[in-house]
Order: C-alpha cells, then structure tokens, then sequence
C-alpha cells in the first residue's frame, strides 16, 4: 500500500492574474473538481505543497482537507516556473473509493538485460507509463518490468508481457512495445544519417520550388 499523503487546504476568492499575489504570500493556487463534487478554487502552502508533491508519480493518490473535508484526489496537470521549477498551479480531480477509475501508471525497469553485457546491446524504452483501470486503493505507484529476460539483440517485451498487480487490469495497446533491444549504434551509421539530414533540406527545397513553378 503507498504511503498516505494528505495537505490541507483553503478555498480561495482571488482567481485570474490576481494568483501572482497569493505566492507572494507563500500560497500556491490550485482547483479541485471531479464527477461528485462542484469544481473549486483552492490554494495551499507553497512550500509544503511544492516539497511533498514535486516527486510523485502520476497514479500517486493525495488526500486534499479543504477547510476540514477531506477528498482523494489524482494530480491531473503540475504547472511549474520555467526558470525555477517550482509548482505554480496544480489540478486535482477528486476520485470515489468505490468506483474503478483509469490511470497512467509509471514503468520502472528492473534487473540487467544480458544482451546488453553479452552483446553490447542498446535498451530502448517505448513506453514510459502504462494505462490502467483499478479501484484507487489498488492504483500502484509504478509498474515493474523486469529487463533480465531480455537475452540478445532484438529481443523485446510488449504491454501483454507485462504481469499486471492484483486486482489492476492494463489497458494499454497489448501489441505496444514496452523495452527493446537493439545493436549498438556505429560511428559509421551516425555519419550516414548526418549526411542524409544534410542532403535533405535541399531535396525538400528542390521540390517545393518545382511545385510554384506549376
């Protein structure tokens, strides 16, 4: 079961550009909504909230107490400062405990691949979360996959590969590659995709003049 995390917050008034003056205040704006309640203006304590929230996952549940009323919530968007990285609005939508819900879950890659060690082999990740349906108190923090079976270049692990937790059905494309292996790449072929991207502009340019010339 993942660690509780709960944050106390505050309704707010002050919308629109008038936002900047609540961070000022070492307040950070938010909106809660969701299928049962009535969409919210919130804020809560910008540094709290920025310490406990900058590291979750996004299928990580946070129990929001607005003024005493608490309401498990999903992060659905983290806007962040473009210089500091700091959170500066944050969406929660509010989730039944009785009610299956969908979510992106996190993929983290496990063991050693021995295409790699054997062969110099390369890990590509295609995918990086996977989509779920679970009631919330089943919703894992990420999923793990386990690279070790992975023994020679191309060999690969699809979304159907992937062993579900308990009660958590994947609903992701079963044909989707997950992790794949594959040859190193030589400084040979490096140069020939520069020369071909340095060819291809003038090929693009060539017809593109030919087609106003019609």
């Amino acid at each position: 079961m993942m660690e509780e995390i709960l944050l106390k917050a505050e309704k707010r008034e002050i919308i629109g550009k008038q936002v900047k003056a609540l961070r000022r205040e070492g307040k950070l704006p938010a909106v809660l909504y969701g299928p049962h309640i009535d969409s919210q203006a919130i804020m809560l304590d910008f540094h709290e909230a920025n310490r406990v929230l900058s590291g979750l996952t996004s299928s990580q549940l946070v129990i929001i107490d607005v003024d005493g009323e608490k309401h498990t919530t999903l992060i659905k968007e983290k806007q962040r400062h473009p210089v500091r990285g700091s959170i500066q609005h944050i969406d929660f939508r509010a989730v039944s405990m009785t009610e299956k819900l969908r979510a992106n879950v996190m993929v983290e890659l496990i063991g050693d691949a021995p295409a790699v060690k054997e062969f110099n082999g390369v890990i590509v990740t295609g995918l990086e979360e996977l989509e779920v349906e679970c009631l919330p108190k089943y919703l894992p923090e990420r999923i793990l996959v386990d690279i070790s079976v992975l023994g020679k270049i191309g060999d690969s692990i699809r979304v159907s590969d992937v062993k579900a937790p308990e009660n958590v059905v994947i609903l992701s494309n079963p044909s989707d590659m997950v992790v794949l292996v594959t040859a190193p790449v030589t400084e040979e072929a490096v140069e020939m995709v520069e020369e071909a991207v340095e060819e291809e502009p003038e090929v693009i340019e060539k017809g593109k003049k030919e087609e106003e010339e019609f």
